[in-house]
């Protein structure tokens, strides 16, 4: 079952959630972090399937603060106004954003909650897992993590990467590791965005193990 709920960031900013239930009590809370292609119809597959999964998910609308409604196809004219959304993008605003949700689905599961993002989402569920109180993060191909490689975790994180990805040279993810030896990175033999099915990068073995790791990851420390 989905609905939409409005999430109120701390300036007092209101932005919509995506919100998928599972059929009965949920093992704990989700925040499915996007692209830059909105709240579309795969980011919203990716929170059907992870409520199906037992959690209670939302996914917020980071777009928000720039344009209401933003759900993006991945080429095109929907590709080159994806682009243009990212000199726009106030991380902060993001993680306060993100943060919304947590508190969202925290008070509403009354459970542990964790957060998963994709791409742009990947680097926030990073900065999530650095300065928020979230029970576990899990990232994927997150090109800014790098940057952010000095802030500590404050909770179990696991993070994919694709070998091919041009976008995330493998010396930053390396740094990444060398400096947090207990996260666990993965990587795999395949494209920047490998996880979703309506990109011609997707590859069906990698997304399959790679959501695997992911959904035992989040059971193992959201569970009990």
């Amino acid at each position: 079952m989905s609905e939409t709920v409005q999430l109120r960031a701390s300036d007092g900013f209101d932005l919509d959630g995506y919100v998928a239930r599972p059929e009965g009590e949920p093992i704990g809370g989700l925040v499915v972090v996007q692209e830059i292609f909105g709240v579309n119809r795969h980011i919203r597959s990716v929170a059907d399937g992870y409520a199906r999964d037992g959690f209670l998910v939302v996914a917020p609308a980071l777009f928000d603060r720039y344009e209401k409604g933003v759900e993006l196809e991945y080429s095109g004219a929907d590709m080159q106004k994806a682009l243009s959304f990212v000199p726009k993008l106030n991380l902060n605003d993001a993680v306060s954003d993100v943060a919304a949700a947590l508190h969202w689905v925290r008070q509403e599961s009354n459970k542990k909650c964790g957060m998963i993002g994709y791409c742009f989402g990947g680097s926030l569920a990073w900065l999530a897992a650095t300065r928020l109180h979230t029970d576990v993060a899990v990232g994927y191909y997150g090109g800014m993590i790098g940057k952010f490689k000095d802030e500590q975790p404050r909770c179990p994180v696991m993070l994919h990467f694709g070998s091919q990805d041009k976008h995330i040279p493998k010396e930053g993810v390396d740094e990444v590791q060398a400096a947090h030896p207990e996260v666990q990175i993965y990587w795999y033999d395949a494209d920047h965005g490998f996880n979703c099915d309506a990109r011609s990068s997707y590859d069906a073995p990698s997304a399959k193990v790679a959501r695997e790791r992911s959904l035992a990851f989040l059971k193992q420390h959201l569970q009990g």
